[in-house]
C-alpha cells in the first residue's frame, strides 16, 4: 500500500472548515519561459493536493524573468484554481525565485518542485509529513538512495554522482542527492538560513542543504521515482562551472568564518559525538577517507575535463581541471581526512598541493603533446578524451 493510501483524504472544503485561512504547506514552482507546459503541470499538482494531501496547502507559481507568455499563463491559472497563486520575480534564477517566494510565505512548511514534474508526485506526502509532524527539519527527494527508481541517460547519471561525491569530499556533506528538484523545509529553519545564502541560481539547493547540515538540522531523505526530462533547458557546462564556483565560495566562507551558521538543532542521537567537526585520529579511518578523497578527486577531474573539452583545447582544459581538483583535494583532505578546521596552515598545505599539481600538469600535458606529435588525428577513442 502506498503511504498516501494510509491517510484520510480531505476535500478542499473540509480543509477550509477545519482551519479557516490557514496554510500548512506552500509548494513553490519556479518557472522561466515555461508557458507551453505550465498548465498541465499545475493541473496535475492541484489534483494531487485536492485528492491526496491531508494538509491545507497552496501552489505558488514563481515566474522569474520569462520572455514568453509564462506570466500571463500563470495569472490565468491563478484565476482558474482556488489553491493557486502567481508571483512575479524580476530576475531569472531558481534560487532567487525560491528565496523571494519562501520569504513572503506564512506557511509552516515550504516546499518546491520543478515544473517538469520529473519526480513522481506520490513522493510528496512522504516528503512533507515528517516536517509537519516536527520529526525532521528538512526533507529532500533522492535519486541516489536505495529504493529510488530513476530513468535517465548515463551522462546525467555520472554527472550527478560525481557532483555529490565532490560535495562529500570538499564540504563533508552527509545527504545523498543535492540536485533533485523536490525539497521541503520548515519555515523557521528557512528564515534562519536563507539570509546566509548568496546564490540565485541552481546552487541555491546545495547551499541551503550544507547550511542546514552545519546548523545541526535533521535532513529526511525520500527515495523517489524520477524520469529525466528530455526537453530540459539546463545548460550542463554553465551549471557545472557555476556549481564549482559555489562550492569554492561556500567552502571558503565556512573555513574563514565569514559565514557563521547558527546552531539550530542536534541531528545526532543522545550519547553520540556532537557535531561533524569532531576530529578523527585513528589511522585506519583516516586511510579510508584519504582513499575516498583521492577517488572522488580523480572522478571530478575526469568530469570537469570532459565538460571543458567541449569548449576549449585539450591542454587548457587539462590545466584548469587539474588546478581546480588539486585545490579541492587539498581542502578535502584537510577537512575530511585530518579534521582540520579554520585557516591555520591552509596556505602551506595548498602550496604543497600545488607542487603536486605542477608535477601532474607536466606529466599529463607532456602526454597530450606527445600524442599529438605522433599523430594529428588520434583514434576515435582517444580523440574523445583529448
Amino acid at each position: 500500500m502506498h503511504p498516501a493510501d494510509s491517510v484520510p483524504r480531505v476535500r478542499p472544503d473540509d480543509r477550509a472548515a477545519a482551519e479557516p485561512g490557514r496554510t500548512t504547506v506552500e509548494i513553490v514552482i519556479p518557472v522561466h519561459n515555461e508557458a507551453r507546459g505550465l498548465g498541465l503541470a499545475i493541473r496535475r499538482v492541484h489534483a494531487y493536493l485536492t485528492d491526496q494531501l491531508p494538509f491545507p496547502a497552496r501552489i505558488t507559481i514563481a515566474e522569474n524573468g520569462s520572455t514568453d507568455a509564462t506570466w500571463m499563463r500563470a495569472r490565468e491559472l491563478e484565476d482558474e484554481f482556488p489553491l493557486v497563486r502567481a508571483v512575479q520575480i524580476g530576475q531569472p534564477g531558481r534560487g532567487g525565485a525560491l528565496r523571494s517566494a519562501w520569504s513572503a510565505s506564512d506557511a509552516d512548511v515550504l516546499a518546491y518542485m520543478d515544473v517538469d514534474l520529473s519526480t513522481d508526485l506520490n513522493a510528496l506526502l512522504p516528503l512533507i509529513a515528517p516536517l509537519v509532524s516536527g520529526h525532521s527539519d528538512v526533507a529532500i527527494g533522492t535519486r541516489l538512495a536505495w529504493g529510488a527508481r530513476v530513468v535517465r541517460g548515463p551522462r546525467r547519471e555520472i554527472i550527478s554522482r560525481c557532483y555529490n561525491l565532490l560535495l562529500y569530499a570538499t564540504l563533508g556533506t552527509r545527504f545523498s542527492d543535492a540536485q533533485c528538484g523536490f525539497k521541503a523545509i520548515r519555515a523557521e529553519a528557512a528564515r534562519a538560513l536563507m539570509p546566509l545564502t548568496a546564490d540565485r541560481g541552481w546552487f541555491f539547493d546545495t547551499e541551503l542543504l550544507v547550511l542546514a547540515q552545519r546548523a545541526g538540522l535533521r535532513i529526511h531523505e525520500v527515495p523517489v521515482d524520477w524520469i529525466d526530462d528530455c526537453d530540459s533547458r539546463v545548460k550542463v557546462i554553465a551549471t557545472a562551472l557555476a556549481d564549482l564556483r559555489g562550492i569554492a565560495r561556500l567552502g571558503t566562507g565556512l573555513a574563514r568564518g565569514t559565514i557563521r551558521v547558527p546552531a539550530l538543532g542536534n541531528a545526532a542521537p543522545p550519547g553520540w559525538p556532537a557535531g561533524p567537526d569532531m576530529p578523527r585520529h585513528r589511522l585506519p579511518s583516516q586511510l579510508a577517507r584519504f582513499i575516498s578523497v583521492g577517488v572522488t578527486s580523480t572522478v571530478a577531474y575526469v568530469l570537469l575535463y570532459l565538460l571543458l573539452r567541449s569548449v576549449m583545447a585539450a591542454l587548457p582544459a587539462n590545466a584548469i581541471s587539474l588546478l581546480v581538483t588539486a585545490i579541492g583535494n587539498t581542502a578535502a583532505n584537510r577537512r575530511v581526512t585530518f579534521g582540520i578546521r579554520g585557516r591555520h596552515g591552509a596556505v602551506q598545505h595548498q602550496g604543497r598541493g600545488l607542487v603536486a599539481f605542477g608535477s601532474s600538469l607536466a606529466h599529463t600535458s607532456g602526454a597530450l603533446a606527445a600524442l599529438h606529435a605522433v599523430t594529428a588525428e588520434p583514434a576515435q577513442g582517444l580523440r574523445s578524451q583529448c
